[in-house]
């Protein structure tokens, strides 16, 4: 607990007392809350090399709290935690020199941090590391490696991991093709809220991989997926209110996920909102809609929308 001994050991020099009073200012406890304060109070310590100073220094940097924004000065003070062996922040360093937040952008250097965070069992760290091996970023191209640290981030529990694995023995991409493990990590990733693995294990229930058939099931997961606003999810299941499966069926309903769908970047989307507003199908028939939605479609290069627009609007 804060008390004015506390504040006389920082003022004196004492690292350990001037991050107290940093913890104290941070949250507001024996003393009025003051993130200006607070950082004053970490950067004194961090200075004199305490670890747990410098990691929140280093964030309040990184969200500037307290300091004026940097994620250089947050780099800055990330590195000494980092090197101690903190997991965390090496996962954070790794990305940002993936990203290129506040330093300059280096997969190598992004590739060395993950693998020390990786090393110490850190999920987030060994995915990325996975997908760094599987695109050769940073490090030299290894499948094998890449879905061997994947797979440890699926087993630690890790929802993208999971979804990845599911996507690998869905594709046999550097596995052998099985439906029946990919449904088995799908529904693990599925269950942790993962948007995608939820609109793939509609997939499955949808067109019977591995599963029977059900497009009750399908709409469950779709549903779940489209309410998170996941594009691809909302355009499958604008078919099925379109035509009452496993829903009841509803054409509002469908043009109201036909247009969520496509207002999320959906292309196929985009093309049947062309379609439904020239013809005034649920909508009110609009041609400058209906061009709006075509064009959309086509500058990601939807074939029919680019036909569309030139037999129809005189397209050039």
């Amino acid at each position: 607990m804060f008390d004015e001994g506390c504040r006389q050991s920082a003022m004196n020099g004492d690292k350990d007392a001037q991050y107290e009073l940093a913890q104290a200012y941070f949250k507001g406890e024996g003393v009025e809350q003051s993130y200006k304060e607070a950082a004053k109070w970490y950067t004194l310590s961090a200075a004199q090399g305490h670890t747990q100073a410098q990691f929140h220094i280093g964030w309040m940097y990184y969200y500037g709290e307290g300091v004026e924004q940097s994620f250089k000065e947050a780099v800055r003070w990330f590195i000494p935690v980092a090197e101690k062996g903190d997991e965390t922040t090496q996962y954070n360093l790794g990305l940002m020199y993936e990203y290129g937040d506040g330093v300059e952008q280096d997969y190598k250097e992004a590739a060395k941090w993950y693998s020390m965070a990786a090393k110490q069992g850190f999920a987030m760290a060994q995915f990325n590391l996975g997908w760094m091996f599987r695109t050769g970023k940073g490090v030299d191209q290894c499948d094998a490696i890449g879905l061997a640290y994947i797979r440890k981030a699926a087993e630690g529990g890790y929802a993208d991991a999971q979804s990845s694995l599911g996507v690998a023995y869905f594709k046999g991409s550097g596995v052998e093709q099985s439906y029946e493990k990919a449904f088995e990590w799908y529904t693990k990733a599925a269950e942790q809220g993962n948007q995608y693995a939820r609109y793939n294990l509609g997939m499955m229930y949808e067109f019977g991989q591995s599963v029977d058939a059900s497009n009750e099931e399908a709409a469950k997961w779709y549903i779940l997926a489209a309410n998170e606003g996941y594009a691809s999810a909302q355009y499958r299941l604008a078919w099925m209110y379109r035509s009452g499966s496993g829903v009841e069926q509803s054409l509002e309903r469908s043009v109201e996920l036909f247009k969520a769908s496509a207002e999320n970047g959906n292309m196929e989307a985009q093309h049947i909102m062309g379609i439904l507003y020239y013809n005034g199908d649920g909508v009110e028939r609009s041609a400058e809609e209906s061009y709006r939605w075509f064009k959309a479609a086509a500058d990601q290069g939807h074939e029919e929308s680019i036909n569309n627009l030139s037999e129809l609007f005189a397209f050039e």
